[in-house]
C-alpha cells in the first residue's frame, strides 16, 4: 500500500523489451531505493511493481511490466532518460501524510488544460466517461502516484480539476507536464465500492414488484 506521497524522481535508465513483458531499469541516484530488495514493491508513476534486479552498487534497480500493465498504463510510452515517480510501499509505524492508494491503476486520463497561477498549477483531465462516476468534489484520485484533492467535477463533460502546490511541482515529474499528456489515475478504493453497492441495490429494487 502507498500513501501517494511521491519521494522524488528518476530517469528510466533502460528497457529490454521481451515475450510478454518488459523489463525497466530505474536509476537510483538520490538512494530513494538503497534498502531495497528482490520482491519489495516500489511505485512507479503511481504503478505498483515488483523489484526484480539490483545492481551491486545499487546504482540500478529493475522491474518487470507484464504486457497488461504496459497497455493500460504509461508504462508502455517509457523511453531512457525519462523522470519518473518514485514511491516505496507504507511501513507500519510511518506518517501517513496522503490517502491510501494500492498502485492498482485504473488506466490513464488526459491533461486536458494547465493554468498557471504564481508558482502552482491548475490541471483539467478528462477522465474515462465510465469513470466519471466515481469522482467527486474534495474527494481525492491517485494522479502518477500523486494522492491530490479533487477541486472541481464536471460530470457532463467528464472533467475533474486539482491544483498542484510547489513543493509537488518540485518534488514530481509534473514540473514537464504538457496539455495532451497522459496521467495514470487510480480511484479510491473506497468510493467504489459505496457506488458500485449503491448502483447494485438500486439495479436490484427497480425489477421487484409487490
Amino acid at each position: 500500500m502507498y500513501t501517494g506521497i511521491v519521494l522524488g524522481t528518476e530517469k528510466i535508465h533502460q528497457i529490454e523489451k521481451n515475450e510478454g513483458y518488459a523489463t525497466i531499469f530505474v536509476e537510483n541516484s538520490q538512494g530513494f531505493m538503497d534498502d531495497v530488495f528482490i520482491g519489495a514493491s516500489v511505485a512507479i508513476d503511481g504503478t505498483c511493481l515488483t523489484v526484480t534486479g539490483i545492481n551491486p552498487d545499487k546504482s540500478l534497480v529493475s522491474f518487470d511490466i507484464s504486457d497488461l500493465t504496459l497497455s493500460v498504463t504509461t508504462l508502455g510510452n517509457l523511453k531512457p532518460n525519462i523522470l519518473v515517480n518514485i514511491e516505496r510501499s507504507f511501513k507500519i509505524g510511518m506518517e501517513n501524510g496522503g490517502h491510501n492508494l494500492y498502485g492498482h491503476i485504473e488506466g490513464t486520463a488526459q491533461v486536458k488544460n494547465i493554468l498557471k497561477n504564481g508558482q502552482t498549477l491548475h490541471l483539467d483531465i478528462e477522465i474515462p466517461k465510465e469513470k466519471i462516476k466515481y469522482f467527486f468534489l474534495k474527494g481525492f484520485i491517485g494522479l502518477h502516484g500523486c494522492s491530490l484533492t479533487v477541486n472541481q467535477v464536471d460530470k457532463v463533460n467528464y472533467l475533474i480539476s486539482v491544483d498542484l502546490i510547489p513543493e509537488t511541482i518540485r518534488l514530481t515529474n509534473f514540473s514537464e507536464l504538457n496539455i495532451g499528456d497522459f496521467l495514470n489515475f487510480e480511484i479510491d478504493q473506497t468510493t467504489r465500492t459505496l457506488v458500485d453497492t449503491v448502483e447494485n441495490i438500486y439495479a436490484t429494487n427497480k425489477y421487484v414488484h409487490i
